[in-house]
């Protein structure tokens, strides 16, 4: 799926170790060392290529024409998406590792809500010449790391310059021998569950846009800026929600009420959220009451955290780490003050959230929203 957007802003060459993000905003220094235009294209290549171990699902990695991934399920689960400076990530706000971290899960996330087990990616690189090769490293490491998490790993790409840092990466999963969980197979009566967090990176680039706050608000509330600068997708859980029967499925990057419109459409269905049931931590609502914002904002359209949303029967027996958020409707049930219903609009499906319609924004989308 998508990855929200961000202010395009002059951005910087700064990076950081691996696993600190800082918490001021600033990612610390490269210091010197070669430029990518100092190191050429290939040995840029080299300097990533060997950073990055070849799992097992990779037959023949880096170096040759191609590379040829195992598909022992016979079908492979692809999916792709795209990363660009300015519109999807900041250098001033995130580290080389950190970016590398995001761009793998954002894409190992949509193999899992396929009901399926990342195997491999395939990445293209551009970036300006000036950019320290450190900064490529890096980026390799956080790949590297992410992939690690599920098994999988970086199985070739290209590189290329560009004014500014684009990454399209390309993700391919195993089905190990079951059905791809799909969007259009919600059935009324479904049970709607939510695994994993959502409205953390939304609070967290609420935190990091809002310029007047001093650091040491930011560094008070790491772990939430933190959440936006590297998702944690429950990875495991699309392939045990698959195994548990669920009918759709898919990753919330685009927020969820966005993501279940998707959905609902997908499968000409109601959803009907019960806010009452959604996870709003302490750290979300502390930094709502920072920003007087309303933090189920965040959570109900707030990207970003690729978390799993997933449509089951109500027998259906759920994994640890799942909780039920709502049900999927046949019709809308309420009838407002006037006496009609969401449903006499005409649209023949949607989202609503406790049985009425949300009128704050519903989610992200690239060519509608304006940063």
């Amino acid at each position: 799926m998508s990855t929200r957007g961000q202010p395009d802003t002059e951005s910087t060459d700064d990076t950081t170790d691996p696993g600190s993000t800082g918490s001021t905003g600033s990612t610390g220094s490269t210091g010197s060392g070669p430029t990518v235009a100092e190191t050429g294209e290939f040995g840029l290549i080299r300097a990533i290529t060997r950073r990055l171990p070849v799992g097992a699902d990779v037959l023949l990695g880096p170096g040759d024409d191609a590379a040829v991934v195992a598909a022992p399920d016979g079908r492979v689960v692809v999916t792709t998406d795209l990363l660009v400076e300015g519109r999807h990530f900041r250098r001033d706000w995130s580290s080389a590792y950190d970016t590398g971290r995001k761009a793998a899960a954002q894409n190992l996330a949509d193999v899992a809500a396929m009901g399926a087990r990342p195997t491999a990616l395939v990445v293209g690189f551009a970036a300006p010449g000036e950019l320290p090769v450190a900064w490529a490293e890096q980026l390799a490491d956080g790949l590297r790391d992410e992939c690690a998490l599920v098994g999988a790993s970086v199985a070739g790409g290209d590189v290329s310059s560009a004014a500014g840092i684009v990454l399209g990466i390309t993700a391919l999963g195993d089905l190990a021998g079951r059905a791809p969980i799909r969007r259009d197979g919600a059935r009324p009566g479904d049970r709607v569950v939510l695994a994993g967090r959502i409205g953390w990176a939304e609070a967290g680039l609420a935190l990091l846009r809002a310029a007047e706050l001093p650091p040491e608000i930011l560094r008070a509330h790491a772990e939430v800026v933190d959440a936006h600068r590297r998702p944690h997708p429950p990875y495991a859980l699309g392939p045990l929600l698959a195994a548990a029967g669920a009918h759709a499925m898919c990753d919330v990057s685009d927020g969820l009420l966005a993501d279940l419109g998707h959905v609902a459409a997908a499968s000409a269905v109601w959803i009907d959220i019960d806010p009452t049931a959604l996870p709003v931590p302490g750290p979300i609502r502390d930094a709502a009451a920072v920003l007087g914002a309303d933090p189920l904002t965040w959570v109900l359209t707030g990207g970003d955290d690729h978390a799993l949303v997933a449509c089951l029967a109500p027998t259906a027996l759920l994994p640890a780490g799942c909780v039920v958020i709502g049900r999927v409707l046949a019709a809308p049930t309420h009838v407002g003050p006037d006496g009609t219903r969401p449903d006499d609009r005409g649209a023949g499906h949607g989202v609503l959230v406790g049985g009425l319609d949300y009128r704050r924004g519903t989610g992200w989308d690239h060519f509608r929203q304006v940063t």
